[in-house]
């Protein structure tokens, strides 16, 4: 993917983008993402006369172009579920909750896939009547970071600037290197970035699933949420044998790594050396994986890849 911003006004800002097919796009969008005028003479006008690849290429360029935008600019153009810096500082957070505070926050997700496996566990919801297979429900649970949106923001823009200086936040860092140095006079030199406080999870949703019934129609049973916004990252899993709160809490941060390696690859762009993993993200990418032959099966942990 290559792009560059041609222009903006006080309204929309202009993005040209080669995608990973050699095609041309030109965009425009408004500041909050919204497309107002995409062209690619490459492509087909309707969906419906595009083939699936091309399609796939059409949406890896529009993702692009958002984040390009975010990244340029630092317009807010980026959803939450497709945003790998925000999905990244979850699962940091996430990492670091000490076992109890995991089970609080976590423990009725844990209960749930074990009473899948373990006739003696109390599911925490009851498994739909109508469901067509038990094991193919999806459980979900939306996470919020204990910080405001401006301070979201900066957690994002430290890890942009993380991204800019080769600083791997997501390893200990070697504080004694010159690009360490150089990214901590940056991050203290930022007036968007305002931590307010320590990165930890403020609050979950109750538990949600998604399923499919006999008739292969969607169903999903949304969760109560706690906030009135976004949440910053969603765990949403098929159940999975964990023996342990510990071994759930590795997972489920192994899953959000998944997700911030789904960000990239749905965008066109190989992703950063840790998050070249395997193993189940998004449903929305699993379904892509299974079905596009463009790409790789990343969402299986046996995957030859």
């Amino acid at each position: 993917m290559k792009a560059v911003i041609t222009g903006e006004n006080e309204r929309l800002v202009g993005v040209n983008l080669l995608d990973n097919n050699g095609a041309e796009h030109v965009f425009e969008m408004e500041f909050d993402g919204n497309i107002t005028y995409h062209q690619c003479e490459a492509y087909a006008d309707k969906a419906a006369d595009r083939t699936d690849e091309e399609n796939e290429h059409n949406s890896q360029a529009r993702r692009f172009a958002r984040y390009y935008v975010h990244r340029e600019r630092g317009y807010d153009t980026v959803s939450w579920e497709e945003h790998p810096n925000r999905l990244n500082t979850v699962r940091l957070a996430l990492e670091r909750l000490p076992l109890p505070e995991f089970e609080r926050l976590f423990g009725d997700f844990y209960q749930q896939l074990s009473s899948q496996f373990d006739a003696s566990v109390e599911p925490v919801v009851e498994i739909p009547a109508d469901a067509e297979d038990p094991s193919e429900i999806l459980y979900r649970k939306d996470i919020y970071l204990a910080v405001d949106g401006a301070q979201a923001s900066g957690l994002e823009r430290a890890a942009d600037l993380a991204e800019a200086y080769d600083v791997d936040l997501t390893q200990v860092p070697d504080r004694s290197t010159a690009a360490w140095q150089e990214f901590t006079e940056a991050v203290e030199a930022d007036p968007e970035i305002d931590f307010g406080g320590s990165l930890e999870i403020g609050a979950v949703s109750d538990l949600g699933l998604f399923y499919l019934d006999d008739n292969w129609d969607e169903h999903v049973v949304e969760g109560a949420s706690p906030l009135e916004r976004d949440p910053d990252a969603r765990v949403e899993l098929l159940p999975v044998e964990l023996s342990s709160l510990e071994r759930c809490q590795a997972f489920l941060a192994h899953h959000l790594k998944c997700q911030v390696r789904d960000c990239f690859i749905g965008m066109g762009v190989e992703p950063p050396a840790p998050f070249r993993v395997l193993g189940p993200g998004r449903l929305y990418y699993t379904k892509r994986y299974e079905l596009l032959e463009m790409y790789e099966p990343y969402h299986t942990l046996e995957a030859d890849v």
